[in-house]
């Protein structure tokens, strides 16, 4: 059996879902013109407890998945809004010298941003690209073969699928991208991240906080049940130490590593860990295909952007193929250098400066130690630095797609969503 899409998406995550309900809401496409495959698709929903991992989203973000119809179907136990950020060195104190706060008041926002639970986001993403009409495929994708007029994808079941473009959404490691011969530069942190959720004795305020210590940065991100989730950068011994050592002794480790900011710390779940790496696609398009996501980038997650660069990868892909207004055209290489082009002057500048300020501040140097102090204190005295600061965490600044770029959110509610 053949089947003949406008549009096939490999990678059914966030990204890649996301992008296939917003092709349909932009009216990009038919519903029925675009495919969505992946070889395991997500079977629950929400879950007893927080996902481990979890995502700071944006106001770009939000904005985004407000088009493309997931922000609504997010249900507000598995959401939070934050309303201020900490950052301070390891060297400084967070009420003191060598620190930053953030406060949405200041600049006139209902909040930072949001922590959205991550298995509840791949969930309803996928759930909204379905109710979109859009073609959910669940197969592994055993070859790519790009045609004159059309990409042919070979399915591990025998089928064979034809689309005008391939949106490559398939993850850092992406098979398909590998398929395609389509190389990376990057490098290794030599560090993994730890990630638990995490009680404090002393309650969160819908805060986020960030120490910034020599073996990498520590972040705790507030959770709607009052608990945190915490996302730890550690250097490989470090973190085969910290993972060696039971609940009580690694909660003592982490009121340590936070300075006792929310002060006794207890574990709550089991420890989670992955690998963090710089890696860029040397080529973001070829003629017929298009990388997104983590298949076109993989950034140190210090500043919470990963998924939000994805998020707006799918934003500027579906700006430009709307307009080309044609789809026989989508898959023509010098519409998709529209895109290659205005993600790369993007993402390229985000990632140089994400791996810059991890080796400026991931490290004992006094030297640099009281530069880094000394710069905090400087743009927390200077109200335009710090709103330019506030504008890049928020995702407003930039070239955002036209149909996010807006003031106000789409759904013109800029509440979150319902229970």
């Amino acid at each position: 059996m053949r089947l003949e899409f406008d549009v096939a998406i490999v990678g059914a995550g966030p990204v890649g879902s996301v992008l296939a309900a917003l092709l349909v809401t932009r009216r990009v496409c038919a519903p029925g013109r675009i495919a969505l495959i992946d070889p395991q698709l997500a079977r629950d929903g929400d879950g007893a407890d927080w996902d481990l991992r979890v995502f700071a989203i944006n106001r770009a973000s939000q904005r985004l998945l407000a088009a493309s119809g997931v922000w609504a179907r997010l249900p507000r136990s598995r959401i939070n809004p934050y309303e201020r950020l900490c950052v301070w060195d390891a060297t400084g104190s967070a009420a003191g010298a060598g620190s930053l706060t953030f406060d949405c008041a200041e600049i006139g926002e209902p909040d930072l941003g949001s922590i959205v639970d991550g298995r509840s986001l791949k969930w309803h993403a996928l759930q909204a690209a379905r109710a979109l009409g859009v073609v959910v495929v669940e197969a592994d994708v055993r070859a790519v073969s790009i045609e004159e007029t059309a990409a042919r994808i070979r399915l591990g079941d025998g089928r064979d699928l034809s689309a005008g473009l391939v949106a490559v959404a398939d993850g850092s490691e992406s098979p398909t991208r590998q398929r395609l011969g389509i190389g990376t530069a990057g490098h290794s942190y030599a560090s993994d991240a730890l990630i638990a959720h995490v009680t404090t004795s002393v309650a969160h305020q819908d805060s986020a906080w960030q120490r910034f210590l020599p073996t990498g940065p520590l972040a705790f991100l507030p959770l709607s049940d009052g608990r945190s989730s915490i996302v730890w950068s550690l250097v490989r011994d470090e973190a085969d130490r910290l993972c060696g050592l039971d609940p009580t002794s690694f909660g003592e480790a982490l009121e340590v590593a936070s300075a006792g900011v929310l002060g006794k710390t207890r574990l709550d779940t089991g420890l989670g860990r992955y690998p963090l790496r710089l890696r860029t696609a040397e080529q973001f398009v070829r003629e017929r295909v298009a990388l997104v996501g983590d298949a076109a980038h993989a950034v140190h997650p210090l500043a919470g952007q990963g998924l939000n660069l994805g998020l707006l990868d799918c934003g500027a892909l579906v700006a430009v193929l709307e307009a080309a207004a044609d789809p026989r055209t989508f898959g023509d290489r010098r519409v998709l250098r529209r895109y290659e082009r205005w993600r790369k002057s993007e993402v390229l500048p985000a990632a140089a400066g994400f791996d810059a300020f991890d080796r400026l501040f991931s490290n004992a140097d006094p030297v640099l130690a009281a530069l880094r102090s000394t710069g905090l204190g400087l743009v927390a005295r200077a109200p335009f630095a710090k709103r330019w600061f506030a504008a890049q965490a928020l995702g407003t600044a930039g070239d955002l797609p036209p149909f996010i770029a807006a003031r106000d959110d789409i759904t013109g509610d800029r509440s979150s969503p319902r229970r």
